[in-house]
C-alpha cells in the first residue's frame, strides 16, 4: 500500500473512532474498566463510621489516638488487544470484512484507553505470535497501532487462541484488561482462557458474519476454507444441508457461550453488517 493511501486510511479511522470514543464510550469505558487495585495514600484520624479494619495500629499506638489508613483506587491500567489476524478475518458478505471491523474496534478501544490515561499494547496472532507491540501511552502510539492493523500481513493463516493467551500471561506481568478480538473459529482454548482470566481481566469480542450462521438457497455453491485452503461444493438448494449448517452454527455458539461463562469472561457478539456501538455499550454497562 502506498504511504499516502495508508495515511488517508489511518486518518479516516482516527476521525471516526476517536469521535465515537469521545462522544459515546469515554464515560462507559472509564466506569467499566477503571483500576481495580488500591494504593496507600495517607493516614488520618479515625472518624465515626470508619471501618475498624482500616485502623493503623502502629500510628495509633504512637499517638495514643486512633488513626486509619486511606487508600486510593488505581486509575492507570494496562490494556492489551489480542487480535486474531488469521485468514478467516478476510470474510464478509454485506457491509464489511471481519478484519475491517476488528480494526475499527481496536481503534475505539485504543482511543478510549488513552483518554483514561492507560497504556495500550497489542498482540497480533494466527497459529503463531505474528507481532507484539508493548503497552505505551499517547496518541502517536495509538496511530502506530492503527497503521499496523491496516497494513500488517501475517505469515500464517490458521488460528491458535490458546497460544495467544499463553503468550499474554507470559509477557504481561502486571494485571491488565485484555480484549481478545476474534471470530473464535478454534477449539481447545478453554483451559488457557481460565488461566489467563485469573491473572488478567479478559473480555471476549466475538466477530461474526450472518452467512456463517445460515446458508442462502442459491443452488450449487463453492466454499473455500480460508485457513486451510480446503474446497468444498455444497448444494444449498437441499433443505437438509441448510438445516444442518444452522445446527452446526448453533452448536458452535453454545460451545463458546459455555466456555466464556465457565471461565467468567465477559463477552460481546458483534455482527459485520450492524453497528458495533450497541453491543459495546451494553458490554460496558453490564460491567
Amino acid at each position: 500500500m502506498e504511504t499516502s493511501e495508508l495515511l488517508k486510511k489511518v486518518r479516516k479511522i482516527e476521525i471516526k473512532t476517536r469521535g465515537l470514543s469521545n462522544q459515546i464510550f469515554s464515560g462507559e469505558y472509564h466506569s467499566a474498566f477503571k483500576g481495580r487495585g488500591m494504593t496507600f495514600s495517607e493516614v488520618r484520624e479515625y472518624q465515626p463510621g470508619d471501618d475498624i479494619r482500616s485502623i493503623d495500629w502502629n500510628v495509633t499506638a504512637r499517638f495514643n489516638s486512633p488513626f486509619v489508613k486511606v487508600f486510593e483506587e488505581e486509575r492507570e491500567m494496562t490494556v492489551m488487544l489480542l487480535v486474531d489476524v488469521s485468514a478467516s478475518g478476510e470474510f464478509g458478505t454485506r457491509k464489511q470484512l471481519k478484519q475491517d471491523l476488528i480494526t475499527e474496534l481496536c481503534a475505539v478501544l485504543a482511543f478510549s484507553s488513552i483518554q483514561n490515561n492507560d497504556k495500550i499494547g497489542i498482540i497480533f496472532f494466527t497459529d503463531k505470535i505474528e507481532k507484539f507491540i508493548p503497552p505505551k501511552k499517547g496518541k502517536t502510539h495509538v496511530l502506530r497501532i492503527i497503521r499496523d492493523l491496516i497494513e500488517f500481513k501475517p505469515e500464517h493463516k490458521k488460528t491458535d487462541i490458546e497460544l495467544a493467551l499463553k503468550y499474554l500471561t507470559g509477557v504481561i506481568k502486571k494485571r491488565s484488561i485484555a480484549f481478545v478480538i476474534s471470530d473464535f473459529m478454534d477449539s481447545n482454548f478453554s483451559d488457557a482462557l481460565k488461566i489467563a482470566n485469573k491473572k488478567h481481566d479478559l473480555v471476549a469480542l466475538r466477530i461474526y458474519d450472518k452467512r456463517e450462521q445460515e446458508l442462502p438457497n442459491v443452488g450449487l455453491l463453492k466454499l473455500v476454507d480460508a485457513e486451510t485452503g480446503t474446497l468444498k461444493w455444497v448444494d444449498t438448494s437441499d433443505k437438509n444441508v441448510r438445516t444442518q449448517f444452522i445446527v452446526n452454527a448453533k452448536t458452535r455458539e453454545a460451545f463458546l457461550k459455555d466456555a466464556f461463562n465457565k471461565c467468567g469472561v465477559d463477552t460481546a457478539n458483534i455482527n459485520t453488517e450492524e453497528s458495533y456501538i450497541p453491543p459495546l455499550t451494553n458490554l460496558f454497562k453490564r460491567r
